[in-house]
């Protein structure tokens, strides 16, 4: 097992890292809408969910893969009413690439963010 970290991406805020590498395989932790700084990203579900791809991009580089090589996202929301809007910004990062995905609501994200999402993904 490898640990992935990278400053390009928020630090971890709990006992966790950024992600792991197994046999060839990338697992992200949750990705929520902070800045590399820290800095909660405030607007609609759209502009999280862009920053939120954002830091998956940067951890997924560090590991030495991409979203184009993405195999699972799981996404967690906190209003299912967002969906819409979320899948927009989501199809915009992934383009033809179609991974499976699963996508929940939940009663509440660290810090009060609006979405999360985790991937699951092949290192080059």
């Amino acid at each position: 097992m490898k640990k992935v970290a990278t400053a390009k991406a928020p630090a971890a805020i709990g006992p966790y890292v950024q992600g792991m590498i197994v046999n060839n395989m990338f697992y992200s932790s949750g990705q929520i809408p902070l800045t590399a700084d820290g800095v909660m990203v405030e607007g609609d579900i759209t502009a999280q969910t862009n920053q939120v791809f954002e830091n998956l991009k940067a951890v997924l580089a560090e590991a030495g893969s991409s979203l184009d090589q993405v195999v699972k996202t799981t996404v967690f929301m906190a209003d299912m009413n967002d969906f819409a809007e979320m899948n927009e910004a989501y199809a915009t990062h992934f383009g033809e690439h179609k991974p499976a995905r699963s996508a929940v609501e939940v009663a509440r994200l660290p810090k009060d963010s609006q979405v999360e999402i985790e991937v699951i993904a092949l290192v080059k």
